[in-house]
């Protein structure tokens, strides 16, 4: 392919390696935090990882306050009920505790706290006109990467459907990734996260937004992904992969702010929302009719990653397998007679107009009918 012109600015310092949380309170001082909203779910709290976080922003002298009303896919309500507690404790600082949903609610609370108003003004790129508060992110799952990225994905609380709200001021200020936060993950959870960040690493390769860093970024992220999450499933407590794992995912997530999506997670959201369909298995099981609905386009990319895109899909149905997730949109109740209204809702999806090969309705009808 011809060179693509690209901006590349880096905006998220990373701070990798087992027992890194350690330094938390440290950077959030450096970065002038005085009073610290941290945002985070009842899940992470129970793991004992919120503890351990506030008393590290403790032994540096900064009031805190916790906010762990997170939910998967965050809404909205989430959002507002998080500002108003982060007013209440005037807020100077951010940290994002958590799976991709506390890292998107951090973002999405900061959107609103800082510029005003509701989220919803702020969805697309580049509509934050007043400073934002820094965010130190901290991934417990290998996963969405949004880590290192600037955008907040909160679904409306009517439609369910995601709000990609972005601007590089929403962007965390410093990433740590402690891959030693993963080892709670239970099983389920380590499948469908690590299946989410494949899906990633294997879409932005190929995305119409893809230059060469992006590339760069894609290609070390399949990587490690796909020489560690088997390891992962197989032995939990493998530390190195689950380090592969946490540094893929974060590249990943990279790749996605320099390249954007496509097709499978078009596909994926309006199976989320009308199913209730977690995200991760929603894309695995989507992805590899998307792989094949792609390589007329798409066979060269691909074979940096397999020796043929058929290989390369038979591949990313065999890592879907080794979770023991379900393996077809029926097993989650969609029926032939569903898929019309999913496919006009996926159609009209932001990062379909991303995708390398033009997706109409009509031929995501045809990927829901393949991944039925």
């Amino acid at each position: 392919m011809p060179f693509a012109s690209f901006d590349h600015d880096p905006r998220t310092r990373l701070v990798f390696g087992p027992g890194s949380l350690a330094r938390l309170g440290v950077l959030a001082r450096e970065l002038g935090a005085q009073r610290v909203l941290v945002v985070t779910d009842a899940g992470i709290r129970k793991a004992g990882h919120v503890e351990r976080a506030t008393r590290l922003l403790a032994s540096e002298g900064l009031d805190f306050r916790v906010f762990d009303g997170v939910e998967e896919n965050p809404t909205t309500h989430h959002v507002e009920a998080g500002a108003a507690l982060a007013r209440g404790h005037k807020a100077d600082f951010l940290v994002g505790l958590g799976g991709g949903s506390s890292m998107d609610c951090a973002k999405g609370i900061n959107f609103v706290l800082t510029q005003g108003g509701e989220l919803h003004e702020y969805r697309g790129v580049g509509k934050a006109t007043l400073p934002m508060l820094p965010l130190i992110a901290v991934p417990t799952t290998a996963g969405t990467g949004s880590e290192s990225q600037s955008f907040a994905l909160i679904s409306d609380p009517v439609t369910h459907l995601k709000m990609a709200c972005g601007d590089r001021k929403a962007a965390a200020r410093i990433a740590i990734l402690d891959p030693e936060l993963t080892l709670t993950q239970p099983t389920v959870v380590a499948g469908s996260t690590g299946i989410d960040a494949v899906s990633h690493a294997v879409e932005t390769l190929v995305t119409r937004k893809r230059t060469p860093l992006s590339r760069m970024f894609s290609l070390e992220a399949w990587r490690l992904l796909e020489a560690n999450l088997e390891s992962v499933l197989k032995d939990p407590n493998d530390v190195d992969a689950r380090s592969g794992m946490l540094l893929g995912a974060s590249l990943a997530g990279a790749a996605i702010e320099n390249s954007m999506l496509g097709a499978t997670h078009s596909a994926a959201n309006p199976v989320t929302a009308r199913f209730g369909v977690v995200h991760g298995q929603a894309v695995g099981i989507l992805l590899p009719h998307v792989v094949r609905f792609n390589a007329p386009e798409c066979e060269p990319e691909y074979r940096a990653l397999a020796s043929t895109s058929e290989l390369l899909a038979r591949r990313l149905e065999a890592l879907y397998a080794a979770t023991g997730l379900p393996r077809t949109l029926r097993d989650f109740g969609v029926e032939a007679s569903d898929l019309s209204k999913l496919a006009r809702v996926a159609a009209t999806q932001w990062t379909a107009q991303f995708n390398p090969r033009t997706v109409t309705e009509s031929d995501f009808l045809e990927i829901y009918q393949c991944a039925l």
